[in-house]
């Protein structure tokens, strides 16, 4: 082989390790992952100059039977151009035909028997219910047949001649579909039956033909519906009719058109004086409710409601409902906060469902931007928590007795919290929810946990903190996913949606950047993308661009990996100026010495001493045997003199250093490199954090040291001493090393009467 081709083989071998160490290298810049910046996004995380988004406006006439369960629909539907695209064809959502008998959805569902099962388990595995579309037309205004092909949950419509850009089609849909039993068969949409009363409550939604989301990043959005991956729809306005027994009471998306039709005068001056009110006020009250709630109405009543520039539409329906409202002040707007449930939702619905609902509008105008919309409800459905539009449908009755536990209030509160804060992400921040569910989960969760802390400061937030995720970080990898997965390939959809994007953003926000930082960039994020649909790059980069602080390493870890942090203080060596002061020097090495391990080691033979070869043979002590190296010389005080007048004048004062200096070799077994949060707590006491930026791992990925000067001697070093950044293993935070203890109990197999702590109040 030639010299030439060996230097080329050299050369190329070091370009590839080169290579793969910058391919390693978790601190490299976010580029291949993210899409490149164009006309639509731009490189800062913000609409381009070419940005559009369609629109999709509708017109419905909904029939509710009560009699059958069945949902009667007509729509026309107008749907606009505004890309730069003709379209050949348009794709149509038809979510309802997830249950259908064929559906894809129970095919992919996995199930097993064990030695038992229980009789509702069996219910549901023998259930054939069929509850998809029945389309009766697909037509033109004209009163043509559109050509039409289903594929399970997506309906193509094939255009006589393309739509061009500017252009607008309107078509009409005829349909109907059989209501689910939510309580037997689950489900976000559905109705609960009070077999005390033979009544229903329904809480309706995914319950017409819905456009399908086209765009720049994914063209059209037609992924099926397989029933976890949630919906992308595009903006527009509705105008819905719906037709139900005169003696229910229905709330919805928008504002009631025709409050004179629907309600009577009592209720009509309620809602009035309810705008101005500082309490909630009941609509209808309780008693009212038991009173209709008796009787079943044969007349029936068109409630029509208007909404501008949403997504979707939802609503509830029922002679069961309590209402009560109050009016929320945001600048020279109120908003009406509201509520609906049955009786079986009090007293715990009366006390807090609009107050948390006002809670939530307040707390999330302030950290994003001012809720736009006229209403924000909320509806007691019994076991569910779902979002729509200026209406939600959220879980949580107490005991019959009126009692209810601490953790069913705090978890009525929080799933209220929740659903309404979706109005912000995605029904106004409006993500992709079929492909990234943590860009509306994630975001409002974390902001979900904000609202619970200005709620109460002592909230027990399920998720948020550092600490809670802890257990699900450190679990076995096989069984996590990276958040940038998927909504339909997540492994532990709630840890992985929810928890972890939640509480990587607080990380951010406490730890990483600081409140001000954090707080100016996420609100500029909100308000750029508001009644928008932006992407997870847009996030990424607008966060970035907005605080100029640079998070690919962050986002690359937490977002894009399964790693999980956990940091350890591998070594510490304390040191201490050597003065080269005799008189300071050799009394402080003499001590050292008599306290070292190697001195005490040879206290074993201490007792031998004048028994020694050396003790009765005089002839064997020499020079360094009566030597004390301890001891303080002329030679000593003539060389420490030399040294002295060797030094300039700013060295003297370096010498007169009295710090204590401390060596810490950190390292970082979990992966995910995070900021060094260094406690530091001394001897007197007093106790001092270090915080020391992420960007310390960047070259030198596996263990970095570092050097610290204090003026007292420490007593002991804590990594993350205020758990602020989700470490695996608190055993290796120490020096001196510490034993994290933990407890088992030792319990008798009993069955005992679960009270809750209400209920123990009253037997005592």
């Amino acid at each position: 082989m030639n010299k030439l081709c060996l230097l080329i083989l050299v050369l190329v071998g070091f370009s590839a390790i080169s290579q793969e160490n910058i391919n390693h290298n978790k601190f490299r810049q976010l580029k291949q992952e993210l899409p490149t910046p164009n006309v639509y996004r731009t490189a800062a995380g913000t609409p381009g100059h070419e940005y559009y988004q369609q629109q999709a406006d509708y017109e419905m006439n909904i029939i509710l039977d009560d009699e059958n369960q069945k949902i009667f629909g007509e729509e026309t539907i107008t749907y606009h151009n505004n890309s730069p695209d003709p379209l050949p064809y348009l794709w149509i959502q038809l979510d309802q035909n997830v249950r259908a008998k064929d559906a894809d959805s129970k095919k992919i569902s996995t199930s097993s028997l064990g030695d038992s099962i229980s009789f509702d388990g069996l219910k549901k595995m023998l259930n054939d219910f069929d509850g998809g579309f029945k389309l009766d037309y697909i037509k033109d205004l004209n009163g043509k047949d559109l050509p039409t092909m289903v594929n399970k949950t997506m309906m193509r419509i094939d255009l006589e001649k393309p739509l061009k850009n500017g252009e607008q089609f309107s078509f009409k849909i005829k349909w109907w579909y059989n209501i689910n039993d939510r309580m037997q068969i689950g489900g976000r949409s559905g109705y609960e039956y009070f077999k005390e009363e033979d009544n229903y409550l329904y809480t309706i939604a995914q319950f017409f033909p819905r456009m399908a989301v086209y765009n720049d990043v994914e063209g059209w959005q037609n992924k099926q519906f397989l029933g976890r991956g949630e919906f992308t729809l595009p903006f527009g306005n509705y105008k819905v009719s719906i037709t139900a027994p005169s003696d229910h009471t229905i709330a919805a998306t928008g504002v009631l058109q025709n409050p004179d039709e629907v309600l009577n005068a009592k209720q009509k001056e309620r809602l009035e004086t309810a705008k101005t009110a500082d309490q909630p006020v009941f609509i209808i009250t309780e008693n009212e409710a038991k009173k209709i709630e008796k009787g079943k109405s044969k007349e029936k009543k068109t409630w029509t409601f208007h909404a501008e520039n949403v997504r979707d539409f939802g609503f509830a329906s029922s002679r069961k409902f309590i209402w009560d409202a109050v009016g929320v002040k945001l600048g020279d707007r109120t908003i009406m906060a509201m509520s609906f449930y049955p009786k079986e939702g009090n007293p715990l619905w009366e006390l807090y469902s609009t107050k948390a609902v006002a809670h939530t509008v307040r707390s999330y105008s302030k950290h994003t931007f001012d809720y736009p919309y006229p209403v924000a409800i909320s509806v007691n459905a019994a076991s569910i928590g779902m979002e729509y539009p200026m209406i939600c449908f959220n879980y949580g009755r107490p005991e019959k007795d009126g009692t209810y536990s601490e953790r069913l209030k705090y978890g009525v509160i929080s799933v209220i919290i929740h659903e309404v804060g979706h109005n912000f992400f995605p029904m106004i921040v409006n993500s992709d929810e079929r492909q990234w569910t943590w860009m509306d989960e994630g975001l409002n969760t974390f902001c979900q946990y904000i609202a619970e802390k200005e709620w109460d400061v002592d909230y027990p937030s399920r998720r948020g903190p550092a600490y809670k995720i802890v257990d699900y970080m450190k679990g076995d990898k096989e069984n996590i996913s990276p958040i940038m997965t998927n909504s339909e390939s997540i492994f532990q959809f709630g840890n992985n949606a929810y928890g972890k994007p939640a509480t990587a953003l607080n990380i951010l926000r406490e730890t990483i950047m600081g409140r001000e930082q954090f707080d100016f960039a996420f609100k500029q994020y909100a308000k750029t993308w508001m009644f928008k649909h932006p992407t997870p790059a847009d996030f990424f980069r607008l966060m970035e661009d907005a605080s100029a602080t640079d998070l690919d390493w962050f986002w690359r870890g937490w977002f894009f990996s399964t790693d999980h942090v956990d940091l350890a203080i591998d070594q510490v060596r304390w040191v201490q100026l050597d003065t080269r002061n005799p008189n300071v020097e050799k009394p402080k090495a003499k001590k050292e010495e008599l306290a070292s391990e190697k001195f005490q080691g040879d206290i074993n033979y201490e007792a031998s001493r004048g028994k020694t070869v050396l003790s009765r043979d005089p002839k064997t002590v020499d020079f360094y045997n009566k030597f004390d190296p301890f001891e303080v010389t002329n030679w000593d005080e003539k060389e420490y003199k030399k040294y002295i007048d060797s030094l300039e004048p700013d060295e003297m004062e370096l010498l007169k250093l009295k710090s204590n200096i401390y060596e810490i070799k950190f390292s970082s077994p979990g992966g995910l490199y995070m900021p060094i949060i260094l406690g530091v707590n001394f001897e007197d006491s007093s106790s001092e954090k270090i915080y020391i930026p992420a960007e310390i791992w960047k070259m030198n990925a596996k263990e970095v040291s570092k050097v610290f000067f204090f003026n007292q001697k420490v007593k002991e070093f804590n990594l993350d001493p205020n758990l602020e950044t989700a470490d695996v293993d608190r055993n290796n935070n120490y020096w001196p090393p510490r034993i994290i203890p933990s407890k088992f109990k030792l319990y008798k197999d009993k069955k005992t009467e679960q009270l809750n702590e209400m209920q123990k109040a009253k037997k005592n």
